[in-house]
């Protein structure tokens, strides 16, 4: 019965409207208020919701979403899809590969997809409409490639799942998220491409189905190897990333200087401009995994180096810093307010056994895993 209420009262208000924290959160009271008197169990809700921040990984979120702020208002996404655009601008589907790559790159470095859809969104929507694009189309592009910033590290969805699982290890989990971030973006790439070329020949809907089967196919391939990563080896998964981006970046210059040696020359050049960008991905993650900081201490690295460096570009000023932080506090509220009725739901299904109950469920069905896994 629990579940449910739970899972009917969370549905209804989503199709109504409420924001999707206040969905959680009524619906776990709700939910607490078949066992519990009204006063307790708001009370006992509000007590875990506070003991949930209460937590020092957490404060890797604001910082992470600071750095963003700082990344987009000082020129670093700009240069980010500059180089994007040289990589793979020439492709068909150009400026919708740009879109992608840059935030996989914007999301890798600042950890969010908020900051990445702000920030790549409002430079390569306008983009995408001068070329042409259908505003749909370029919507979509831009918030399905922004959540690739969700496992690519430094990721606050990761953080947030190290803390609810009990203490995975993050750096862990960050070296894990490589894989299937990667292989999402390309997923995404290849569905853009299959849509435009599709599309160009009448078959949209056609074209909707097959992308649609081809990105769930490649986001199970990048899960799968993402769990092997979690379980062992994930140094050596990691160092395999690097080199295998670094090698196809090579080889892709290597084949322009020997047709176009003035694509070389600017392609080098958008590198060299985006470098600085891309080491602090580098600092981050390299800090990590060598054990020079944690991931929260990494948020604050990030967020003094992305601060040094838009200085130096001479994009912002001391003065522009309040506005910008403040943008990031909102940005951050609404981020620390799901994931606090998101921890006080998930005492109320321990309270009240709904995961005990929902696995005796799945396992009177079939015993066998690929059969549990697809249900």
């Amino acid at each position: 019965m629990e579940v449910l209420i739970l899972v009917l009262s969370f549905v209804i208000l989503l199709i109504i409207g409420v924001p999707i924290a206040f969905s959680i959160g009524i619906a776990g009271i709700l939910t607490m208020l078949m066992s519990i008197d009204a006063l307790p169990a708001l009370t006992t809700y509000a007590q875990r919701m506070a003991t949930g921040l209460d937590s020092f990984a957490l404060l890797a979120i604001p910082f992470f979403v600071l750095a963003g702020g700082i990344m987009n208002s000082g020129g670093i996404a700009m240069r980010l899809i500059n180089f994007a655009r040289v990589l793979v601008g020439r492709l068909p589907a150009g400026l919708a590969f740009v879109n992608v790559i840059a935030n996989m790159l914007f999301g890798a470095i600042s950890g969010s997809a908020a900051a990445a859809t702000s920030a790549i969104g409002s430079i390569m929507g306008p983009e995408m409409k001068k070329e042409g694009y259908d505003e749909n189309f370029s919507a979509a592009v831009n918030i399905t490639s922004a959540t690739t910033g969700l496992t690519i590290p430094p990721s606050n969805i990761l953080i947030i799942f190290s803390l609810a699982s009990g203490g995975v290890s993050i750096t862990a989990l960050f070296l894990a998220g490589y894989v299937p971030g990667i292989l999402t973006g390309v997923g995404i790439m290849l569905v853009a491409m299959s849509m435009m070329v599709l599309k160009n020949k009448g078959l949209k809907g056609l074209a909707s189905v097959l992308g649609k089967v081809l990105l769930a196919s490649v986001i199970l391939v990048g899960a799968g190897i993402g769990m092997k990563v979690v379980h062992g080896a994930s140094v050596q998964a990691f160092k395999g990333v690097l080199y295998g981006l670094l090698l196809l970046f090579l080889a892709f210059s290597v084949y322009k200087s020997a047709t176009n040696w003035t694509f070389f020359k600017f392609a080098f050049k958008k590198f060299i401009d985006a470098l600085p960008s891309l080491l602090l991905l580098v600092i981050v993650i390299g800090g990590i995994v060598a054990g020079f900081f944690t991931a929260t201490e990494a948020s604050a690295v990030a967020v003094l180096y992305a601060l040094i460096l838009a200085l130096l570009y001479k994009e912002i000023t001391v003065k522009d810093l309040p506005a910008i932080i403040l943008k990031s506090v909102r940005t951050t509220c609404i981020v620390l307010l799901l994931v606090a009725t998101s921890i006080g739901m998930s005492w109320i299904m321990s309270y009240e056994n709904i995961p005990q109950n929902v696995s005796s469920g799945l396992l009177g069905l079939s015993d066998n895993p690929v059969v549990i896994l697809l249900v």
